[in-house]
């Protein structure tokens, strides 16, 4: 893959990542340092389904795809770095995970991640959502890296 610019679109994006629609959390890419930080944008549409049923009368972003979009956000910035786009970044651990907001339809959520370990399979990452400046959910992230014939 040739040299990224920033910002970029989930055109870049999915070039690097295996995730596809419906399941690509990360609308773009902000600002990357690759193997060390990111941060990212996740448009969060008011049309997704999911809002249908969570919850009725008051929609809300599931914490799981808030975890999952700070996820891909952490996994474009090794795969960047390790130049192994097309791998997988298996989420095998959220540690501390706190949830301080609540994401709303229609809102941006930034998505920053600071890569604190990165080995030949094993990640570790410290993320942050955040929405207008306002902080929606920390956490800690271990991740391993496989192709998809290996399957961690």
């Amino acid at each position: 893959m040739s040299e990224i610019t920033y910002p970029c679109d989930t055109s870049v994006i999915e070039q690097v990542l295996p995730h596809r629609d419906p399941f690509v959390w990360v609308t773009r890419v902000v600002e990357c340092e690759p193997g060390a930080r990111i941060a990212a944008e996740l448009d969060v549409d008011p049309n997704l389904p999911l809002f249908q049923g969570h919850f009725p009368g008051h929609p809300v972003l599931p914490g799981v795809i808030l975890m999952e979009a700070l996820a891909q956000a952490a996994s474009f910035c090794v795969l960047v770095d390790k130049g192994d786009e097309g791998r997988i970044g298996f989420l095998t651990g959220i540690d501390k995970a706190k949830f301080r907001r609540q994401v709303r339809p229609g809102e941006t959520v930034r998505l920053e991640a600071q890569i604190v370990k990165s080995g030949s399979r094993m990640v570790v990452a410290d993320v942050v959502a955040t929405v207008d400046g306002d902080v929606a959910a920390t956490a800690t992230q271990k991740y391993v890296l496989a192709t998809a014939a290996q399957q961690a």
